[in-house]
């Protein structure tokens, strides 16, 4: 995904025109359980990136877990979502994508398809239901938002990426640490991909820009199911700045 920028709080949204049921609904039903997957619109040198998403998508499904993505139909993006389409269908499936990517971050699927608003989006089938929006920062606001409307062990995950990935990534646990919201942000750490970050917040701690109970706020997995099982036990940091934004 692209970098946007630091986008605003989801905590401030009004409903979007586009709305899932979950955000209307007061049922007493239990929210299904939601994952954000930040991920790369590339497929990446080694073919254990697209495995690994492949593996994300089946285990998800598996455990009838809902996804929320940035839109794309190529790269990593696509083969979680189309995995987790093809096992249990277009409504566990939610890809979100700002209107000046659709060119980027798609394949031949858009060429027909137009949403209510005239936009182009891709076959509902393979890659589930795709909202279109203007700009980075709805794009971003809006995945965060449903995670939080989500059952337990919702959460954040981060496959393999660039820059976009990263500052999604990133952001989101910032957003963890000034205790905007409590949700897991894990990464899924693939044939040392995260090292170097992992390093980082280390050397964050060391150098003591970074509290010691706060580097856990970002937890590891290696692969899918532990990537689950980390945002099911999630534990919350005592470390986190405890500020009020409720009135944002």
């Amino acid at each position: 995904m692209q970098s946007g920028g630091a986008s605003p709080m989801p905590t401030s949204l009004v409903t979007p025109r586009t709305s899932t049921p979950s955000m209307l609904s007061q049922s007493t039903t239990p929210p299904p359980t939601r994952i954000c997957v930040y991920c790369g619109s590339s497929a990446g040198k080694s073919p254990k990136h697209v495995e690994a998403a492949q593996a994300l998508g089946r285990a998800m499904a598996e455990n009838n877990i809902e996804l929320v993505y940035g839109g794309g139909t190529v790269g990593l993006m696509g083969e979680v979502a189309k995995t987790i389409v093809s096992i249990n269908g277009p409504k566990a499936v939610h890809g979100i994508i700002p209107e000046a990517l659709v060119k980027w971050e798609r394949d031949d699927t858009y060429a027909d398809k137009k949403d209510a608003n005239g936009y182009h989006v891709p076959d509902e089938r393979v890659y589930g239901r795709t909202t279109v929006v203007k700009d980075m920062h709805t794009r971003k606001r809006m995945m965060a938002q449903e995670v939080l409307e989500g059952g337990a062990g919702s959460g954040f995950v981060a496959l393999s990426g660039g820059f976009g990935t990263m500052e999604e990534l990133l952001e989101t646990a910032t957003w963890n640490q000034l205790g905007i919201h409590s949700r897991g942000v894990c990464v899924l750490n693939i044939d040392g991909f995260y090292d170097g970050l992992l390093d980082w917040i280390r050397k964050a701690v060391e150098e003591q820009f970074l509290k010691p109970g706060n580097a856990g706020i970002i937890v590891t997995a290696t692969d899918a199911d532990g990537a689950i099982e980390a945002l099911r036990n999630y534990k919350v940091s005592e470390a986190r700045y405890g500020l009020d934004w409720t009135s944002e």
